[in-house]
């Protein structure tokens, strides 16, 4: 007979489940919402979308492309990402066999780490991090080895990343423009990275999702454009932020055949399929919007860049500015906490505005004076958002 203890251990949690924690950006963006303040902590991208994206999806409703696809995405949609890598990445992909639609680019990282990693493989990460990175690679039970970049430059050492590589390290994994940071990885750092992948034989997870958000002329460059490096590169992006469709959940990743045909099975396992109609969306908004929209795209962003950022600093912020991306990590040591959630809630509560506690980004107590700011908001919104800064802290 299985005694009582035995029987009550049995129905605990699972020890993986111990290992992941509830992501801060949500519940500060729950604690908005019980203040009733403005929520520029989550990135949620609240501007209309683009008309043939929404057209698009409408029509695929109306004509009855509602049933499940292809577990690695529609071909209309595969074929339109391909055609936007080779244009704008600089990296050739068969559509048929090396495009794997999936649920958001987060789904489309933990599909590839989970098709890629083995338990206890060590995984290089920069810090400060994007937390559903660090929480994607401790679901699929591989560990986590950070090397720090520095404010305000968000630069790293070549020596500290090198040093951070063992026996056991797999893969590194950036992200392209940065969330926490805006760093928009240079050329320089890339092909620095790309030798130690080729010296260490390991794999590289590039999450580009931000890859349209630049500023001061910069452009971005894909690590997996490199040919000494691109049968060894997983690229991971998606439309949630270019096309303002959080919600909608389409991403992709694009690698080598033989791992794009087992991240689509694991693909299949966990979402069976992105949402079929938006894909076909999303597919017409890759099509029909030209040059005009990115640009559009780069000068909004740019100028609420601005905006925010003054605003930042009349309130007593320190910051460097973001070089990509729409987020600003700022240094709040002015603001009463010992800790950056004790300082974030006093933000809430005092001004009714919500950012994300800098320790969500860190490991140790390096987080503790800052704080996260999302400026993808309509103008109305972020413009409310800064009065209420500079009211009430300055």
């Amino acid at each position: 007979m299985i005694e009582r203890e035995t029987m009550a251990k049995r129905l605990e949690l699972s020890e993986r489940s111990n290992r992941i924690a509830k992501a801060e950006i949500r519940t500060m963006s729950v604690e908005c919402e019980r203040y009733g303040g403005i929520n520029l902590a989550q990135g949620v991208c609240d501007m209309a979308l683009p008309r043939p994206v929404l057209d698009g999806a409408r029509r695929a409703m109306e004509t009855g492309i509602n049933a499940y696809t292809r577990h690695d995405g529609l071909e209309v949609l595969r074929k339109a990402i391909a055609r936007k890598m080779a244009d704008y990445n600089g990296i050739a992909a068969d559509p048929e066999t090396e495009v794997v639609v999936s649920a958001g680019s987060t789904g489309a990282l933990f599909c590839a780490c989970y098709a890629l990693l083995d338990p206890g493989d060590e995984v290089i990460v920069f810090e400060p991090y994007y937390g559903y990175h660090l929480n994607t690679l401790l679901a699929v039970d591989a560990v986590p080895v950070f090397v720090r970049m520095h404010s305000p430059d968000w630069q790293y050492e070549t020596s500290d990343l090198e040093k951070a590589i063992t026996p056991r390290t797999k893969a590194v994994l950036i992200n392209t423009p940065g969330n926490p940071t805006g760093k928009v990885y240079t050329t320089d750092e890339l092909r620095g990275i790309a030798e130690l992948a080729l010296k260490y034989d390991l794999f590289i997870f590039t999450d580009e999702i931000y890859e349209y958000f630049l500023y001061d002329g910069r452009k971005h460059v894909s690590i997996g454009s490199f040919p000494e490096v691109a049968d060894r590169t997983i690229t991971v992006s998606g439309y949630s932020k270019t096309f303002s469709i959080t919600g909608w959940r389409i991403g992709y990743c694009v690698c080598r055949r033989d791992w794009a045909e087992m991240i689509g099975y694991v693909n299949d396992l966990y979402y069976v399929c992105a949402p079929a109609p938006l894909q076909v969306g999303v597919a017409e908004g890759i099509s029909l919007l030209g040059p005009e929209y990115y640009a559009g795209l780069r000068a909004s962003f740019d100028r609420k860049r601005t905006i925010i950022c003054g605003a930042l600093r009349a309130a007593g912020f320190t910051f460097s500015l973001p070089q990509g991306a729409y987020y600003i990590l700022a240094e709040a040591s002015h603001l009463p906490g010992k800790t950056s959630k004790d300082k974030a809630m006093h933000l809430l509560e005092r001004a009714g505005v919500a950012g994300v506690p800098g320790g969500a980004f860190y490991q140790g107590e390096e987080g503790d004076g800052l704080l996260r700011f999302c400026y993808a908001k309509e103008d109305k919104v972020l413009d409310e958002a800064c009065r209420r800064l500079v009211l009430n802290l300055t």
